[in-house]
């Protein structure tokens, strides 16, 4: 495993360098996100998906998180009807994670036809997202287990399957993500969390 530090607009170019390495040989890396670490893959590679379902023991059918840089790099994997394109331009970059339509089938999509999607409110890693583009960001550890805030743990949990380590100090930690389920009308609040839906946007508590 390479880990390199991440902390930086310095330790940006040899962090793109490792992911790409990494993506094109069908690795795993651990990324820090605003809230958790987090196990990046390219979502279109069923090889790197799988590898992240065996190191958290995670049930193979279940969908895994995707952040990108803007919302016109998650453009690419989901359907944002009209409507909801200029709210979520408006929202992101933010703790906030909606389920959408996948445009095509995809592996991060598990056997499912929705998406998980988020522009993450970490600037770090959107920059390395608008070089690499986008990436899973399930949480780094076993199935059911505490999502992790240092490094180090993640080294010492998941160490094993990793291909590249992005040391970017102890994650925020806190509450994880606000998530809402778009595919609904009205949308759907699916898990509470530090982002408030805007009362216009009339989601279903």
């Amino acid at each position: 495993m390479l880990r390199l530090p991440f902390t930086s607009k310095e330790h940006l170019a040899a962090a793109a360098g490792a992911v790409r390495d990494a993506i094109a040989g069908h690795g795993v890396v651990a990324i820090p996100t605003e809230t958790f670490y987090g196990l990046a893959v390219n979502p279109e590679d069923y090889e790197a998906v799988e590898r992240v379902f065996d190191l958290k023991g995670r049930p193979a059918e279940k969908a895994l998180l995707v952040v990108g840089a803007s919302l016109a790099q998650i453009e690419r994997l989901v359907v944002v009807r009209p409507g909801w394109r200029s709210r979520l331009e408006t929202a992101w970059p933010a703790p906030v994670t909606v389920v959408l339509p996948v445009s095509s089938r995809l592996a991060a999509g598990g056997a499912g036809r929705t998406l998980a999607v988020r522009v993450p409110s970490h600037d770090l890693l959107r920059a390395l997202l608008e070089l690499v583009g986008p990436l899973t960001a399930t949480s780094a550890n076993r199935s059911g287990g505490r999502p992790s805030v240092r490094a180090d743990d993640v080294a010492d949990l998941l160490g094993y399957g990793l291909t590249v380590l992005l040391d970017g100090g102890d994650a925020a930690g806190g509450a994880p993500s606000t998530v809402l389920d778009l595919t609904a009308d009205p949308p759907r609040l699916v898990r509470a969390g530090p982002w408030k839906p805007p009362t216009a946007w009339g989601v279903r508590l």
